[in-house]
């Protein structure tokens, strides 16, 4: 995909799609799975948030318009928004990814679905910062150490307020934030951390360093759901490694809402209309 445009028309074309071939579905602590039976084999969805997923095609339209119109006010002038426009935000990204996933999940094998959501996210992700004036780039870090060795520290983005990313693979621009985009925080979580840790003591000065996660959320057995963020993981490594310059969710596990986590995490449509400015200012 190209553009953010294209997105919004696959996933029209997707929700029109989807009731030709799902056959049933389950309901658990307020997400959908969708069920498709054909020729004697069962595929399964994944959850989908029934607050955030837009399921009829026109309303998704509008969600959409929408969205664009809010990414092209200027987040600079420092403009008040309302709890609907993050919503709308959240719930416009929400369906894109979530409708490509679904996509993926009943006409592919799993493993390449799991490949290619995680990368539409980043495309996704990417496109919509752009859309806000954020230059951005993959980058890799090459930390040197034994005999002429190397660890790549890999970033999935570098947001930059320059026009070009300045960092490169042997520096991190202070002002630049260094980006993990991640569908789910499980099995990748620690990483992030270690790897702000093996910057920092690379470049010597502090280095931004930001998650972006799609959900926290996993189909558990036939009928129910479980939620994958390893909460005392994540306090444990923030209060005794490091801590994040933000961990984001479009999707957020409902304990991370709670007093104690809020100072850490929030919604990645407060990072996309709010946050996103001050961290590279």
């Amino acid at each position: 995909m190209g553009t953010l445009d294209e997105f919004g028309q696959l996933t029209t074309r997707v929700l029109e799609y989807l009731p030709n071939i799902v056959t049933g579905s389950f309901t658990s602590k307020g997400y959908t799975v969708r069920i498709a039976e054909s020729a004697g084999s069962k595929k399964y969805g994944r959850p989908t948030r029934d607050t955030l997923f837009v399921n009829d095609p026109s309303e998704f339209e509008k969600t959409f318009l929408r969205t664009r119109a809010l990414l092209k006010q200027s987040v600079r002038e420092n403009r008040e928004y309302s709890p609907e426009d993050f919503e709308t935000i959240d719930r416009s990204v929400y369906t894109m990814q979530q409708t490509v996933g679904l996509g993926l999940d009943f006409l592919s094998n799993p493993n390449s679905a799991r490949k290619h959501t995680g990368n539409r996210f980043e495309e996704i992700v990417r496109l919509l910062v752009s859309e806000v004036g954020i230059s951005n780039k993959k980058t890799v870090l090459k930390i040197p150490y034994g005999s002429g060795q190397t660890y790549s520290a890999e970033t999935d983005l570098i947001f930059s307020p320059y026009d070009q990313v300045q960092s490169d693979s042997v520096e991190i621009d202070p002002r630049e934030v260094v980006v993990s985009v991640k569908t789910s925080s499980k099995d990748r979580m620690g990483k992030i951390f270690i790897d702000k840790l093996l910057m920092e003591r690379f470049v010597q000065h502090p280095v931004k360093v930001i998650g972006i996660f799609l959900n926290d959320v996993q189909r558990k057995a036939d009928t129910g759901i479980s939620y994958t963020f390893v909460s005392g993981l994540f306090m444990v490594y923030s209060e005794f490694l490091v801590r994040l310059d933000g961990a984001y969710w479009v999707d957020r596990p409902p304990i991370t809402e709670t007093p104690e986590y809020a100072p850490f995490t929030a919604s990645f449509s407060t990072f996309l209309l709010r946050d996103i400015h001050t961290l590279i200012a």
